[in-house]
């Protein structure tokens, strides 16, 4: 079988992640690069050997023999290369989130189903070791019935800025960014059960904290500090048709004593966690056990995650497996964002049977 030809589309700093994975894959070719940046492009263009390159992502769709596109892109993108790509007979991985509202999402999953091309959505905590681990207890029955979930990322003091700042391009701020990796791979171990209901809170009280000082965080490569569209804070609970319900809350800049990221599921015969260590609680003989798994890395592991997922993708275009994050769930999530922050806009709870 001849090697899977892959396009990128947007070279920003997730596109590393895509990349790496790509050429280490011994069936794989990356012969094609996108970027609005000309010296970005030519620059990454050089550094992994890939000459053909474009600015207009449609002629690289157009002109270029690409089997597959990876779209790291801006938000406000997703949607719209996806649909192309769709329907000029591309495979397509998309970064997460899969657009920025429902009716794009939707636009997408009927592009998919018209053309019978794969898209995968980028929810790269769905293929970090330590979910797949406990995705196996999960589906065992060691835990029980899963009936509640909490999950948070909180920093202190991490606001990006530049894109992820500007709602026009991002769609929101750590709930769109942090909150849909946090709530799918909730939703994902809790076995993806239909959603009924949305209270959200979304608060913008703190601002980029730019005069902060002595404290260094990311920030994108054009931040601006005068640019800060998007919630400082989100919180939200989610409640499902099978009884559970699930708590989470995010955050780019918060008075907290130190960052935290933490993900915990809860059954009627156990317990577990991911976030930080893969942990698993249990009753035996009437005790409490905790069970700490030997394994390589109880955390979440970043690169391994991304290189899974690339991998995954790569076989489901050689038709070699399936899809574990398919465009359906990416619509699915992407109706729980949206209902967090139109919850917090309205002040009420969203019913989704209400909605339509």
């Amino acid at each position: 079988m001849e090697p899977l030809k892959i396009g990128m589309i947007g070279l920003g700093n997730i596109s590393t992640y895509h990349l790496q994975p790509y050429m280490a894959h011994p069936h794989v070719r990356v012969t094609a690069f996108c970027d609005l940046n000309q010296s970005r492009l030519e620059e990454k263009g050089l550094k992994f050997g890939v000459s053909e390159l474009y600015t207009d992502y449609r002629e690289l769709l157009e002109k270029s023999d690409v089997d597959a596109v990876s779209i790291c892109t801006w938000n406000n993108s997703h949607a719209e290369i996806a649909i192309a790509a769709l329907e000029a007979g591309k495979h397509v991985l998309v970064e997460k989130p899969l657009s920025m509202n429902v009716e794009e999402a939707e636009a997408i999953e009927e592009a998919v189903r018209r053309t019978g091309k794969l898209l995968q959505v980028g929810f790269v905590r769905r293929y970090g070791d330590n979910t797949a681990i406990l995705k196996t207890f999960l589906d065992a029955g060691d835990l029980g019935e899963i009936y509640y979930a909490k999950a948070s990322c909180i920093r202190r003091l991490g606001n990006p800025g530049g894109w992820f700042a500007d709602k026009s391009r991002s769609g929101g701020g750590p709930l769109i960014d942090l909150g849909v990796h946090m709530i799918d791979v909730c939703w994902y171990l809790m076995g993806r059960p239909k959603p009924v209901s949305v209270t959200g809170s979304v608060y913008h009280r703190l601002g980029n904290r730019s005069n902060i000082k002595n404290l260094s965080f990311y920030q994108a490569a054009d931040y601006d500090p005068t640019i800060n569209e998007v919630e400082d804070l989100a919180s939200a609970i989610i409640k499902f048709e099978n009884g559970a319900s699930l708590f989470v809350d995010v955050s780019f800049t918060l008075h907290a004593v130190k960052d935290e990221i933490s993900v915990k599921i809860y059954g009627n015969k156990g317990g577990a966690e991911i976030e930080p260590e893969l942990a698993i609680v249990s009753e035996k003989h009437n005790t409490i056990v905790n069970v700490s798994p030997q394994i390589d890395q109880l955390s979440f592991d970043f690169e391994k995650a991304f290189s899974n997922e690339v991998a995954a993708f790569v076989a489901a275009c050689r038709g070699e497996g399936e899809i574990l994050s398919p465009v359906e769930d990416g619509v699915t999530v992407m109706k729980m964002l949206e209902a967090v922050y139109q919850s917090a806009e309205n002040g009420s709870e969203i019913r989704f049977d209400e909605r339509g």
